[in-house]
């Protein structure tokens, strides 16, 4: 992967990653905002805002009119907003990258937050709200969070809550943009068929009327976890989905290559030791993965399935038997090899495009300020060894960090602490 980085006088950092063989390119602009920045009375306010974004500029003030001119390109754009990043993204073909670069920059400088758009937009929001509720594979991914986390912003839906939605304020919005929507807490990229030198010029002229200052920071985690967690939420719901996991590690710890492998192995593919138990030994679920959230406070790694109700102290057993194989009688070199090969053909596909090119160039410059490539990645995968999966795994599986959350109609948290705690 060929880059280069520049930070204009502003103190905006932007990263330019040409790429000859596509006749695409991706902009994408990243802030290091989220909901862990969020209080209690404005929870959803970083999602309200992204939002709002595409309303209405100065120059393109009419309902609509951004999403028409990006459409007009046949281009593929969004927003998204989670717990400590908040970005937006337009991938073209490269000859449009004059229009996309100003159409994301005019939005993000220059939005007008009407009051009918943002009452308007609270009501869409509201909805989407009710759209995840009846979505319980995603909603269980956020109760694992809850659990693990609590009365937190950690802990909270990055959404909000139909309450805290109703609550806020234009006013809100307006403070909070401008005390995280700076030059210091943003990078631009651009990466696809594109010149370098003309690019960042361009880019710096884009962007050059962006406020500087420095950010409000975010209240620091708390995490307090002495036996095992079981949390449920009940709803008629045709399968329950289980979510079984262990507190890890952030996104600055060493150790956190070693858990890529070891999740690997555990859930990372057809292969993995939770895909052949659960559901081509047992026939328990459809689905069954293990996922590994590193946030720059804390972490995670959790197993996710879908099983039948009946099922479920079966499949929970089974997580638990797996995750304590594993700590107690450890991997084999066989599986790490095909685990490391396997990270390594799957980093390769993802890096033929230009999106994913453009998020990981701008994930790796917001939060650690310089880019490891991804043969730096690799490398560091490629040198784990046998004992520091050992010592991971010894780690983690503990009954003081062991969590299971569930969306399901019934619910016995005894029992289930009980199975928990035989790992």
């Amino acid at each position: 992967m060929r880059f280069e980085k520049k930070t204009f006088k502003n103190g905006l950092r932007s990263i330019v990653a040409p790429m000859k063989d596509t006749q695409a390119m991706t902009l994408w602009v990243l802030f290091g905002t989220g909901s862990k920045y969020e209080n209690k009375k404005i929870n959803g306010i970083s999602h309200f805002l992204e939002h709002l974004f595409f309303k209405g500029t100065k120059s393109r003030p009419k309902a609509g009119q951004v999403n028409r001119e990006l459409d007009r390109l046949g281009a593929q754009s969004n927003a998204f907003t989670s717990k400590e990043f908040t970005g937006y993204y337009v991938k073209a073909a490269s000859k449009h990258f004059d229009v996309a670069l100003d159409i994301v920059s005019d939005i993000l400088i220059e939005p007008l937050f009407k009051k009918e758009e943002v009452e308007r937009e609270r009501g869409v929001i509201l909805q989407e709200i009710s759209m995840y509720e009846d979505d319980p594979r995603r909603q269980s991914f956020d109760l694992f969070e809850e659990l693990l986390y609590g009365d937190q912003p950690a802990g909270w839906d990055t959404a909000g809550t139909p309450e805290t939605v109703k609550g806020i304020a234009r006013e809100d919005i307006i403070k909070y943009k401008e005390s995280h929507y700076l030059t210091s807490n943003a990078v631009v990229v651009v990466a696809g068929n594109v010149d370098e030198a003309q690019a960042f010029r361009k880019i710096e002229k884009a962007f050059s009327k962006m406020p500087q200052g420095t950010k409000i920071a975010k209240p620091e985690i708390r995490e307090n976890q002495s036996r095992p967690q079981v949390k449920f939420k009940k709803k008629n719901v045709d399968q329950t989905h289980l979510r079984i996991g262990v507190r890890g590690y952030d996104m600055f710890d060493e150790k956190r290559y070693a858990l890529t492998v070891l999740q690997t192995i555990l859930g990372g593919n057809w292969s993995s030791r939770l895909w052949t138990e659960l559901r081509e030994k047992r026939g328990l679920t459809y689905y069954v993965r293990a996922f590994q959230e590193n946030y720059t406070d804390s972490g995670y790694m959790m197993a996710a399935a879908g099983v039948p109700h009946d099922k479920v102290a079966e499949a929970s057993q089974k997580i638990i038997d797996v995750f304590r194989d594993v700590r107690t009688k450890g991997v084999s070199e066989a599986e790490i090899k095909f685990a490391k090969e396997y990270l390594r053909g799957s980093m390769a596909l993802a890096f033929e495009s230009t999106d994913e090119i453009a998020t990981f160039l701008s994930s790796q410059e917001l939060f650690y300020n310089k880019i490891m490539t991804p043969e730096e990645v690799l490398a560091k995968i490629e040198k784990v060894k046998r004992s520091e999966i050992m010592k991971v795994a010894r780690e983690i599986f503990m009954p003081e960090k062991i969590n299971l959350a569930a969306i399901s109609p019934e619910e016995n948290i005894k029992f289930y602490e009980r199975v928990l705690a035989k790992i």
